[in-house]
């Protein structure tokens, strides 16, 4: 099993969105974990594999490195890589972004309980 990794230089600066947690979509829904491993531990040491299993989380799943470096060398390689006639998209974890998204779905429910509650409707009669 061949390794990739990228140099490392003392001095060498990674962009702000870089870490060792990646969220892959767009995985075929019958992925096995030794699969993954397979296809993402080429790339360097993994740590943890978290594939998604509910109705809203099945094709994707989170991969953590040990090694930040072998995280940025895995979403080069990967992203738009065919597994099963799927193209996988690679991406670094984002915090702020995933719990804005929660956040809005939150909004939403919140506003459609008031809407119900004071008997107000958006729907044009």
């Amino acid at each position: 099993m061949a390794t990739f990794s990228l140099p490392r230089k003392g001095n060498t600066r990674l962009p702000p969105e870089v870490n060792r947690v990646l969220f892959v979509r767009n995985l075929p829904f019958n992925i096995t974990s030794e699969e993954m491993y397979d296809i993402f531990g080429k790339y360097g040491a993994i740590r943890q594999i978290r594939i998604g299993t509910n109705k809203d989380t099945r094709g994707t799943a989170f991969v953590v490195y040990e090694d930040i470096y072998d995280a940025k060398t895995a979403v080069d390689h990967l992203s738009g890589f065919n597994v099963a006639n799927r193209y996988l998209i690679v991406l670094y974890y984002q915090q702020a972004k995933m719990s804005k998204k929660f956040d809005q779905k939150k909004k939403e429910d919140e506003l459609a309980r008031m809407q119900e509650k004071y008997g107000v409707s958006t729907k044009d009669k």
